[in-house]
């Protein structure tokens, strides 16, 4: 009989009607697929198989890479990169492994692969796994799956992020380093919004508070920030007295939709809305409008991801919803500025600049893999595996344009029509 990785290699060739583009090492210490100094997909377990007999598509592949019985040795974007044409965009046409093992004709081969996996029943999902999360965006929801994401621990994040402790797309220049590019963004906001002293600034999703302190510290804002998570409100709380800025920044443990001591002079929602959800995200642009005032800027800084060709066909990835961002969602641009646009804003600027999310997710992957053993000491080795492969393939995806991120400038322009902004619109970059 064949070894492992030669039979797997067929079953997988014959699935996708194309080669394996990355080498293939199965347990039993068997090789197949390309030659050479590649990378190498590597099963450690066969277990890793019963997961993608038992969930085919990428669930099934994300459980395999948490529990550590599949892995990569060698250069992990090129892995990514490699992989993706064939298992998420195949032809151009939509195709690929994710889509083929939903095809019941395709699925009848599931029996060869029963036969490699071993014996049933399937392993239980790893314990990180965000399961009965709901999915309605209802104050609890939404207050638990924030806490599975930001509440694993500030020390992870402040390895992951630096000394920034931005969790959000930098702004680069040619030779920056991190901590220039996130300064470079925070002031980019700042400037788009025309902050000055005394303005009221809400920071909607403040994090770890370091856009309240910037725009406190920089321009003499006074800035409410809000999160749900306890961790990051109790470290914001810490820099900003630290700071001596207790007397200009307030920050709340606070869902957005309770916020009523308006109006504010202006809004930041840096890498917020992907939390609220389709279904509240009217909702969300609605009250943030009732809470600037007249002439009023908001700047959303936002992910987003290509139309669909049918739009009701949409689902959140599997593995970021269970994994990593429980009930996240992403909209089209179009669809974002549309909704501001129904809430009553003046969108006066959009800003695609998902090159540089690129950059900063590589800068941080390369952040937890430099200190790898004291990230798995704070977290787990699940957990850790996890922000690898999240980081490292959402850097592809901007990379492949399936993902962007955008800067919106809006105005809630006054009966007056006067918007306040200069005639050259581009005065605040650099």
């Amino acid at each position: 009989m064949a070894d492992a990785a030669t039979r797997l290699a067929t079953l997988a060739e014959d699935l996708l009607g194309s080669p394996l583009p990355v080498r293939l090492r199965a347990w039993d210490g068997s090789e197949a697929g390309p030659a050479g100094d590649g990378p190498v997909l590597v099963i450690r377990d066969r277990r890793a198989l019963r997961r993608m007999v038992w969930k085919p598509g990428e669930l099934g592949l994300a459980r395999a890479w948490v529990a550590g019985e599949l892995d990569v040795e060698g250069d992990l974007y090129e892995a990514l990169d490699r992989l993706s044409g064939l298992i998420w965009e195949r032809d151009g046409d939509g195709g690929g492994l994710l889509s083929a093992v939903r095809d019941p004709r395709v699925r009848a081969a599931a029996g060869r692969l029963l036969r490699l996996a071993g014996p049933l029943p399937p392993p239980k999902p790893p314990a990180e796994e965000a399961r009965g999360h709901g999915g309605l965006h209802s104050r609890r929801t939404d207050r638990r799956a924030i806490s599975h994401h930001y509440d694993v621990g500030n020390d992870f994040y402040a390895l992951v992020l630096g000394p920034s402790m931005v969790y959000s797309c930098a702004y680069w220049t040619e030779d920056g380093t991190l901590e220039e590019a996130q300064r470079h963004k925070l002031d980019l906001v700042a400037r788009k919004l025309a902050l000055k002293e005394g303005d009221r600034l809400l920071d909607v999703g403040c994090g770890w508070g370091s856009m309240a302190l910037h725009a406190a510290r920089e321009y003499g804002a006074r800035v409410v920030g809000i999160t749900l998570s306890r961790e990051q409100a109790a470290f914001a709380r810490k820099r900003i007295a630290e700071e001596g800025l207790t007397d200009r920044i307030e920050i709340r443990v606070q869902d957005y939709r309770d916020v009523t001591d308006g109006p504010f002079d202006a809004i930041s929602s840096i890498g917020m809305a992907e939390h609220v959800g389709a279904v509240r995200y009217r909702e969300y642009t609605d009250l943030l409008y009732g809470l600037l005032k007249p002439g009023g800027r908001l700047l959303n800084h936002q992910i987003s991801r290509r139309p669909e060709p049918d739009e009701e066909a949409y689902h959140v990835d599997p593995f970021i919803d269970a994994y990593v961002f429980p009930d996240g969602e992403l909209a089209p641009m179009g669809r974002t500025l549309t909704t501001l646009e129904d809430a009553g804003f003046e969108v006066r600027d959009v800003e695609a600049i998902r090159e540089h999310y690129a950059l900063t997710l590589r800068r941080w992957v390369a952040n937890l893999e430099a200190d790898w053993d004291r990230a798995v000491r704070l977290v787990s080795p699940e957990r850790a595996r996890i922000w690898r492969l999240y980081m490292a393939a959402s850097a592809v995806s901007f990379e492949r344009n399936r993902i962007g991120v955008n800067q919106f400038l809006a105005v809630r322009t006054p009966v007056s029509g006067t918007s306040g902004l200069p005639l050259r619109s581009r005065e605040w970059t650099e």
